[in-house]
């Protein structure tokens, strides 16, 4: 918890209308949120906002805008019949100031609350503004843990020290233990502790890969007059605001919950990296944006998971490969970007430079495994993190383009992207642009990888077989002028000596033909870029 005391203010300033005036954020939509643990019915308000500012600092995809607005007006009307006074300004209201911190203002001025009660934000530059607060408007300002999340920033920070190497895995075992998660006694459940193994099975072809979609709700009168004032005020963001089907309620959510533990989990584990043209879900929960927004809470999410297991309704590799994206993985990126802000958002290690092409917002490219990802992202405000990470950010990772053009891209385009889990992801994992703090080897592939995992390389003007030559696919020969101008700073990496190795073996010719082609293709995705 942070206290931070005020500036002292005038006698005549100090009684309070109310007094406390909680700030409830769009991703902190649960109704036990810490800010929210002692409210008195009489003497406290809820304060919430919808405003410009944050709907365009990056231009979100419409869905993402639409779903958080309308979660928001939902959740705001179950406090109302919970007996809270509610704050509540809407992104048309005549009054809106039309910046997070301005509306901030306008509600001291009007509420006079002697303090101002927080929970701990998603982003770092919304701590910032908040730590100002107490000397910008003269008023006591109280930030709280945020016990939805099942590690503390303190106890990240406890663990990281005096390590040379961070690692998920082991993080993600303490994690295990402190929460008694598959566990049988003091051992994992079933004798190991990660399953990844069994996780990548490649597409079999057949009618069991094509799954339903996720469990979908149709729009209601919020949500409609939400995605009205989204089309008129935000029309020219990217992405499709139509079909809408996301849940913007918590029991909606729980549905959404229920309906994959049952219906997909059984099958996630197996194929979960596994990618088809024109199935954008696959096995995958299509969660994330429930949980980060605070409809669904971490915890109960990996509960459900594990009493599956436990009933014989879902295999272990399949339990604790999404219990570790949840329980390791979420928790590990989190404490990532708030140990190290604000100097890694400057990261940039491979001084990687090239500007975003422009095929990322259109989807206008010959790669046809491109094609399908951007269009599904921009159908859907979502892909699943092979495509994330294999793919697209593969893509980005191998053809060097400027790590802060691509991690706007990825919190604009998806709707549960915030910035403490985008931001370790892209530059951390997909970029390698923090040198190896969060990732212990770029991962980098050629087209034989996305060949392997999907059936995207058959409907594909390029050839995955080809290794040079017009024809070739792109990821053959990016992939090894990647390693090669790159090879100062990577080469002493453990994990990729084998590969430099092969890259020290090839011919003059091979090495001058790889460059070639590199060359040709990166200056053409400039000129479009």
């Amino acid at each position: 918890m942070c206290f931070i005391s005020p500036l002292r203010r005038g006698s005549g300033d100090m009684k309070a209308a109310v007094r406390n005036l909680c700030l409830v954020l769009g991703d902190q939509l649960t109704h036990d949120l810490a800010s929210l643990h002692d409210f008195d019915l009489k003497r406290d308000v809820i304060w919430m906002c919808e405003v410009a500012e944050e709907a365009t600092y990056v231009r979100h995809h419409k869905k993402k805008i639409a779903f958080l607005f309308s979660a928001m007006r939902h959740f705001a009307d179950e406090l109302r019949a919970k007996g809270y006074r509610v704050h509540y300004t809407h992104i048309d209201d005549a009054n809106n100031a039309g910046s997070f911190e301005a509306e901030v203002a306008r509600a001291i001025h009007t509420l006079k609350p002697e303090k101002l009660l927080l929970t701990f934000p998603g982003e770092y530059r919304v701590l910032e503004a908040m730590r100002g607060w107490p000397t910008k408007f003269g008023v006591k300002v109280e930030i709280l843990e945020d016990d939805r999340f099942l590690c503390t920033v303190d106890e990240f920070a406890t663990w990281v020290k005096d390590r040379k190497q961070l690692r998920m895995e082991f993080f993600y075992r303490e994690m295990r233990r402190r929460y008694k998660i598959l566990l049988n006694g003091d051992d994992p459940e079933g004798g190991q502790w990660n399953y990844d193994s069994e996780n990548r099975k490649p597409p079999d072809g057949g009618a069991g890969m094509f799954q339903s979609t996720p469990l979908f709700f149709k729009p209601d009168k919020i949500t409609r007059e939400v995605m009205e004032i989204v089309a008129a005020r935000f029309g020219d963001h990217f992405g499709d605001l139509e079909p809408f089907h996301f849940a913007v309620t918590r029991d909606q959510a729980l549905e959404v919950l229920d309906h994959f533990i049952r219906e997909r989990l059984p099958f996630f584990g197996d194929h979960q990296d596994a990618m088809i043209e024109g199935q954008p879900w696959m096995y995958h929960s299509f969660i994330s944006a429930y949980i980060n927004c605070g409809l669904l809470k971490p915890l109960e999410v990996i509960a459900a998971a594990e009493q599956a297991y436990r009933n014989g309704k879902v295999p272990l590799n399949a339990a604790e490969g999404f219990i570790r994206q949840i329980l390791g993985w979420r928790e590990f990126v989190r404490g990532i970007y708030w140990v190290k802000m604000p100097a890694y958002a400057s990261e940039n290690f491979l001084q990687a430079n090239r500007p975003l092409p422009w095929f990322y917002w259109s989807g206008e490219t010959d790669m046809n495994c491109m094609k399908q990802c951007i269009t599904e992202t921009k159908q859907n405000a979502y892909a699943h993190h092979i495509q994330r990470l294999m793919v697209l950010g593969n893509f980005a990772l191998l053809a060097g383009l400027d790590p802060k053009e691509v991690n706007e891209w990825y919190l604009v385009v998806y709707a549960d992207a915030y910035e403490w889990v985008e931001m370790p992801n892209v530059s951390g994992m997909i970029l390698f642009a923090d040198g190896g703090y969060l990732a212990s080897k770029p991962y980098a592939a050629s087209g034989a990888y996305i060949d392997k995992m999907s059936n995207y390389c058959k409907g594909c003007k390029y050839k995955v077989a080809d290794k040079n030559g017009k024809d070739a696919c792109p990821f053959n020969y990016l992939y090894w002028d990647f390693l090669d101008r790159n090879r100062e700073k990577l080469r002493g990496n453990h994990r990729l000596g084998m590969i430099y190795n092969t890259l020290g073996r090839m011919g003059d010719d091979r090495l001058a033909a790889i460059r070639h082609d590199a060359k040709l293709f990166l200056d053409k995705l400039s000129d479009k870029a």
